[in-house]
């Protein structure tokens, strides 16, 4: 088992935080985490909606003990970017292009100054915006990992008729209105804990940090981020630039995921020259980096052999 790491509520030491300014001005906040060392290499991680990088601290002191320079930033409209919406605990976008645009610019800076080779990271909505950056050719890492990539809502009627409804119902009104009162998604029955950790310790993590900093949490998703959401995902998955992709993916898959579709994203994997598909079964919800250790090492374990094949274990 991996040693439980001390930045689980800690900002480290030699970590910064900081905002990237947007081409149209938008501020954007940023984490960076130097290697003490010449570094390995730099990894970009990316979280999903909601998120903010406090939550992943513990994994990022992973790869940063193990020589890893660190960056992340929260997606414009959540945690410490600002919000898109006159709710603040509402998160909504207009188009996901505006994501596209603002991981094409800021990768583009960062990569001009990243040591080593480079890799980028992303889990949930992370995991899709990395794809679709790469499908698109708006970045080009050196490898990519992919952990839970929403590359399909899950949705209990199907994904067409899914987005079909979202548009129908969403499509009226204000677009920016949140899509339903709270939890991860509508109408269940089931903790937002159990849809996301087995592990109570680490979902009290990400308590600790939104009691702490109560400005960085956010709520369900508008109306018209949901239905951004299905379209592009569904022009993702049907994208024959998949097929030309050369940059090697490491996807994990939570087959029980009931947040993002497992079968979805393996449907992409399947079109993608060079991956390697990691799965997981009923042990692992949709947070596979803060799951239980057993889970949580294993996912660890896989994305480091992964680096270490692909970049050379001292690269």
């Amino acid at each position: 088992m991996l040693s439980p790491h001390p930045y689980r509520r800690a900002i480290p030491a030699g970590a910064r935080i900081g905002f990237w300014r947007a081409r149209d001005g938008w501020m954007l906040r940023r984490f960076d985490w130097p290697a003490d060392v010449t570094p390995r290499g730099s990894i970009l991680f990316q979280a999903g909606r909601g998120d903010v990088f406090e939550k992943y601290l513990e994994t990022l002191a992973h790869w940063h003990d193990q020589g890893w320079s660190i960056t992340a930033f929260d997606w414009r409209g959540q945690g410490g970017s600002g919000r898109l919406s006159g709710d603040p605990r509402v998160g909504h976008v207009e188009d996901f292009s505006l994501y596209i645009e603002d991981f094409e610019e800021f990768w583009r800076a960062w990569r001009a100054e990243a040591a080593g080779p480079t890799v980028a990271i992303g889990h949930s909505m992370g995991g899709h915006l990395v794809l679709r950056a790469i499908t698109e050719g708006c970045i080009a890492p050196d490898v990519a990992v992919l952990v839970a990539p929403m590359l399909g809502l899950k949705s209990p009627v199907g994904a067409e008729v899914g987005e079909w409804a979202a548009r129908r119902i969403g499509g009226r009104g204000d677009g920016a209105r949140r899509a339903w009162r709270g939890n991860e998604i509508p109408a269940t029955t089931e903790t937002r804990q159990a849809l996301l950790t087995h592990d109570d310790a680490r979902y009290q993590d990400e308590i600790f940090w939104q009691t702490a900093q109560p400005d960085l949490r956010l709520g369900p998703p508008s109306w018209r981020w949901l239905i951004e959401a299905f379209a592009s995902t569904r022009l993702l998955r049907t994208d024959s630039r998949l097929a030309d992709v050369r940059v090697p993916v490491l996807m994990l898959v939570a087959d029980y995921d009931k947040l993002v579709s497992a079968r979805a994203a393996l449907r992409v994997a399947s079109r993608l020259p060079d991956v390697r598909v990691v799965r997981f079964g009923r042990e692992c919800a949709h947070e596979i980096l803060r799951e239980v250790d057993a889970v949580r090492d294993r996912a660890l374990g896989e994305i480091d052999a992964f680096l270490a094949a692909r970049l050379g274990a001292g690269a």
